[in-house]
């Protein structure tokens, strides 16, 4: 089966590893990517080739770079002529311009296409979004939901087409793996981490205030960057924590295993909001694979993602989180089992193989194959 995708988010070398995987299903696969992406906070991240094997990776000048829901590939259609494809994917939102230029493509050429989504909050988008959205809902075979509630947005915007729930990326459970024995912390401090961006939706406010509430024991570590880190840092002054707060520089994907095998616990605190709730939370399912204990909130996929293998609280609350703090800080027995558990359920669920056996099933089911 002759395989199209374009994907940005392919930039990233730990997600290559899902393109590897699609190809051993017997994909014969091209991947398009731009050469850099610029994040909604202005966070540039350039293409970092890791996983390359046994499929094409392209490299296409993007326009509008930066801009979600108008940019496009000026030259894709390069792709499509002289080619024969059984699928085109495109990794991207219904809603956007890329989406569209895709998908009109593809039904040009005669293949059958499908689109990603994420978009787990029921939003009536203005014109010409609306427009693109509707379009691309009319001439795909079948749509790929990142979470559950995603799919139901779909229907109740009238896709009536084929949908599945699977998550846009698994995890490498090699790159993502436990250490052969727990590492002793040298400072003897219980060790809080937390992976994402420092914005108010993240919550990571709420994990600062939990912190402070459990004493000079705790050292609290963030991998990330964003608006909220002079509040952060002004919050952790406040409530005594300043001395035992890190947050740590943006770091390649292939580099945040190290950091989450130091940790004691990793916490997802996101909040809802009326624009936003957590669409699935992917640093547990990586800080889970290396067997490290989480706590999440009970925002969107939150409570879906963890299942059995985590603890959870209710969101904002700073009291609830440094309860089930202190939980795991004064059982380390229970931080281990989490950790076995949280690791079972990847390697069940969430690998990056399982996410591409996943995918190949829906490119067959679409393509008659």
């Amino acid at each position: 089966m002759r395989v199209l995708m374009v994907s940005k988010a392919c930039i990233h070398g730990a997600y290559q590893r899902k393109l590897e995987e699609l190809a051993r299903c017997g994909a014969e696969l091209t991947v398009v990517v731009p050469p850099s992406w610029r994040d909604h906070g202005g966070q540039v991240f350039q293409l970092d080739r890791r996983h390359t094997q046994g499929y094409r990776l392209v490299v296409e000048p993007l326009a509008l770079n930066g801009h979600f829901h108008t940019h496009f590939y000026p030259r894709l259609g390069r792709h499509f002529r002289g080619q024969r494809w059984d699928v085109v994917h495109a990794d991207e939102e219904p809603y956007n311009l890329a989406t569209l230029q895709i998908v009109a493509l593809a039904q040009r050429a005669g293949a059958r296409a499908l689109f990603f989504t994420w978009q787990n909050l029921y939003r009536r988008y203005p014109l010409p979004v609306r427009l693109m959205e509707r379009y691309c809902y009319g001439r795909v075979a079948g749509a790929i939901a990142g979470n559950a509630e995603a799919r139901d947005v779909l229907r109740r915007k009238g896709y009536g087409g084929p949908a599945w729930v699977i998550p846009q990326f698994g995890v490498d459970p090699e790159l993502f793996a436990p250490h052969a024995a727990p590492p002793a912390t040298p400072d003897g401090l219980f060790r809080v981490g937390y992976v994402g961006r420092l914005e108010h939706k993240k919550g990571v406010q709420v994990l600062v205030g939990a912190c402070g509430q459990l004493g000079t024991g705790v050292r609290l570590d963030l991998l990330g960057w964003g608006p909220e880190e002079r509040r952060l840092r002004a919050m952790a002054a406040a409530g005594g924590l300043e001395e035992r707060l890190q947050i740590h520089s943006a770091r390649a994907s292939t580099e945040v295993p190290g950091f989450l095998r130091q940790l004691d616990v990793l916490v997802l605190p996101s909040l809802t909001t009326p624009q936003w709730k957590e669409q699935f939370g992917r640093v547990l399912v990586e800080a889970m694979a290396c067997e490290t204990a989480v706590i999440g909130s009970d925002s969107g996929e939150i409570r879906r993602v963890i299942g059995d293998a985590g603890l959870l609280c209710p969101e904002g609350d700073s009291a609830a989180l440094a309860e089930q703090l202190t939980r795991l800080r004064d059982d380390p027995a229970l931080r281990r089992e989490l950790g076995v558990r949280g690791r079972q359920r990847v390697l069940a669920h969430y690998t990056q193989q399982r996410i591409a056996e996943r995918t190949w099933e829906v490119y067959g089911a679409i393509s008659g194959g």
